[in-house]
């Protein structure tokens, strides 16, 4: 208890400090943050841990996670060594990234008022740069291609290409609808089969399936989905019950609410996404603040930066090493169609992504209310989340009750399981919890 409040106490001071530092009060959260209450999370890597392995005889507490004893009951306090063990490389983590770190504190601020949830998130980066490039595109004098990409890439690994790719903070809301999330968290979403896991399937037979592929979802890989949305006790990626059967889970309660703030994707226009998991993970109805920014038939970019507003039509290989400014296109602030007689140059790069807080809209734009600024080598996020979007894909807060939250970064240029996860936190609207959201006067 003494160790526990000593490290509370410490986190409490660190956080009135960069509080003070970065002006957190900001226009989007007019919050005195330095008068609310400081938790910090230990995030950790989890390789190719998955809801299969932890219910294998490969996993030591198989047995107690059967009976439905919580993850945190036997490794409470451990999540450092158990990140540290598995990114080394091993059983769990076939394929290690050199030099990165296997744990991250996360801390985490949380209020509340009769509409919203207040949170901010503060956690260092392992790269000496944010990561805010992403999916970005290079002309080699001849034609357009993507270039860069996650560290876990073979082209990337090689040097061929740069680690380009953005960090992300996601949040997974459960309120008591999903089996076992207040124990496993999001185990419960990570399937063998999934990118990156043991037993990927191939695009092929992933678009040749029924509801994930080209005569449903149109997919062609393995995303999140939970337990309850697949026909057989293995939880097999392509068991998958029939869209009514999913229609009726989710009519019940049945999924998770998925929140992802994405430095590249979303921060510019401070905006998050909103999605949920069942059957895929997937967004929700209306449109993201983000979309493609290439003609897949031509490979071309659809639009370039704007001269007049911009001072230039592109960014350079070498601006992507010491960071550009602009780094996202938006269209409604500095973009202009793209021109292919522009005069472009070997060398010149765009971002393959094109963002919108005007054009983002229905559910999938409830998080219009987010910000994030790098400094000092470390985010800041402040995120204002409705209680009630009104939309019957997220999950409605209620003042006095708790909620099992999941929390994920993915930090150094990575992508799908190279993040780092949290183990269920419950989080109280007003009272209890491992983390409680004060009432705002």
């Amino acid at each position: 208890m003494l160790q526990t409040s000593l490290r509370h106490l410490a986190v409490v001071a660190f956080a009135a400090n960069f509080s003070a530092a970065s002006a957190l009060a900001d226009a989007t959260t007019p919050i005195a943050w330095t008068s609310v209450p400081v938790e910090e999370v230990t995030l950790f890597y989890p390789g190719q841990s998955s809801f299969q392995w932890l219910h294998s005889p490969e996993h030591p507490g198989a047995r107690m996670v059967g009976r439905g004893t919580a993850c945190k009951r036997c490794h409470r306090d451990s999540e450092r060594s158990m990140g540290n063990d598995i990114v080394s490389g091993g059983l769990l983590e076939p394929n290690p990234i050199d030099g990165k770190k296997g744990s991250l504190q996360l801390v985490v601020q949380a209020a509340h008022d009769e509409e919203n949830l207040y949170l901010r998130f503060r956690w260092k980066t392992q790269a000496e740069r944010p990561g805010v490039m992403h999916n970005y595109m290079r002309y080699d004098g001849q034609a357009w291609a993507f270039y860069g990409g996650p560290r876990s890439a073979k082209r990337v690994r090689q040097g061929q290409e740069p680690p380009l790719y953005e960090d992300r903070l996601a949040i997974m809301i459960d309120d008591g609808g999903v089996q076992r999330f207040a124990e496993q968290g999001c185990w419960l979403s990570c399937h063998t089969g999934m990118r990156d896991m043991p037993g990927e399937p191939t695009s092929e037979a992933v678009r040749s399936h029924p509801y994930l592929g080209e005569g449903g979802l149109g997919r062609s890989d393995v995303r999140k989905y939970l337990p309850a949305s697949r026909t057989d006790t293995s939880t097999s990626w392509d068991k998958v019950k029939s869209p009514e059967a999913l229609a009726k889970l989710k009519d019940k309660g049945v999924f998770l609410d998925l929140m992802q703030w994405r430095a590249a994707r979303s921060n510019p226009v401070d905006m998050a996404d909103d999605g949920f998991v069942l059957g895929y993970r997937l967004f929700d109805e209306g449109k993201n603040p983000f979309s493609w920014n290439v003609d897949r038939d031509s490979m071309t970019p659809k639009f370039m930066f704007d001269p007049k507003k911009v001072g230039r039509k592109s960014l350079t290989v070498s601006d992507i090493e010491t960071g550009p400014e602009p780094a996202a296109l938006i269209r409604e602030d500095n973009a202009a169609p793209y021109d292919p007689d522009a005069g472009w140059k070997e060398g010149d790069v765009l971002p393959g992504r094109l963002l919108s807080r005007v054009d983002a809209r229905g559910s999938a734009a409830d998080n219009s209310r987010v910000t994030g600024k790098w400094e000092d080598g470390s985010w800041i996020v402040t995120w204002v989340r409705p209680l009630d979007t009104g939309h019957d894909d997220d999950i409605t807060l209620k003042r006095g009750n708790t909620y099992t939250f999941g929390f994920a970064v993915h930090d150094d240029n990575v992508t799908t399981r190279f993040h780092f996860v949290s183990f269920p936190v419950v989080v109280g609207i007003g009272l209890g919890g491992d983390i409680t959201a004060v009432r705002l006067d």
